[in-house]
């Protein structure tokens, strides 16, 4: 925390500030909130910092064209070494919508009401072209084939050996059926968030309606159906619906969205070895030993 803090100060000496509160330590963040009105967000790994910057660029440029509140940052700082790296932005109001909260709702017109602002959202997220987004690393971006074949390759290679024979023949039909076929899309044409799940969306529980999306570190090119199956993996199949239902075509995307949503733990087992994160390597891997 010593550390974290002081190099805002540093950065920053104008902004002061008392209380420090650490409220996550995910996967590739430390997330604190400074004085119960500023979130800062420090990558943990060095790579962070070229993902920070453009994340910054990207929330600078949608931030006006999207239907519901998303960060706005107004300081930050870029360094080549782990931890050093910072966004910070005003605390947007309201609490993550975890499943369980959206269970107890009976009311379908507070559901379809909930469904509608993130449909809303999504379609206006996935209109912006790719292209019109500065990013800092474009020549780094991939396809979805491309995307999917080099996590074809990684699973192949670091997670088969874990895997019992059933498993490891189910994921290669599975990505054999959709990246060496053409069910995927061969251009990403568009801006998604890249984790449209649960604890990035925030809600006001007391008047039922989403109040922010936040965290589009994983944000940039690609495809639409991949957010639609962060959300079919967060709240199940009758909330997503009402969402895919309301959304443009989204019925044409439930194929697209099922294969991805299944990749989702394989992707955490694969995030668990290569940086050491044992609990989300025996969490992703459970169901394929």
């Amino acid at each position: 925390m010593k550390e974290q803090m002081e190099r805002i100060r540093l950065t920053y000496p104008d902004f002061t500030f008392g209380e420090a509160v650490r409220i996550e330590t995910g996967q590739n963040n430390d997330v604190w909130v400074v004085d119960r009105k500023w979130v800062f967000r420090f990558p943990k790994y060095a790579s962070g910092a070229a993902v920070l910057r453009d994340e910054v660029v990207l929330l600078q440029t949608i931030r006006d064209r999207v239907s519901l509140p998303v960060p706005e940052p107004a300081y930050y700082s870029f360094a080549e070494s782990a931890g050093q790296s910072f966004m910070g932005y005003a605390l947007l109001p309201g609490t993550p919508l975890w499943k369980d909260e959206l269970s107890r709702i009976r009311d379908r017109d507070a559901l379809l009401g909930l469904a509608s602002q993130l449909a809303e959202f999504l379609a206006g997220l996935h209109a912006i072209p790719a292209d019109s987004i500065p990013y800092a690393r474009r020549n780094e971006a991939k396809t979805p084939h491309e995307e999917m074949e080099a996590l074809y390759a990684d699973i192949r290679d670091k997670l088969f050996p874990h895997m019992r024979p059933d498993a490891r023949e189910n994921v290669s039909r599975a990505f054999e059926t959709y990246v060496r076929g053409t069910r995927l899309p061969a251009a990403a044409h568009t801006i998604i968030h890249g984790d449209f799940g649960s604890s990035n969306l925030l809600w006001d529980a007391g008047e039922r309606r989403i109040t922010g999306v936040i965290d589009f570190g994983g944000s940039g090119p690609g495809d639409p159906a991949y957010d639609l199956a962060g959300l079919r993996a967060s709240y199940g199949e009758p909330f997503y619906g009402l969402v895919a239902g309301l959304y443009p075509n989204g019925a044409e995307l439930l194929e697209r969205v099922t294969f991805y949503q299944s990749t989702f733990a394989l992707q955490e087992a694969l995030h668990g070895i290569v940086h050491g994160d044992e609990k989300a390597f025996e969490a992703g891997i459970a169901s394929y030993r």
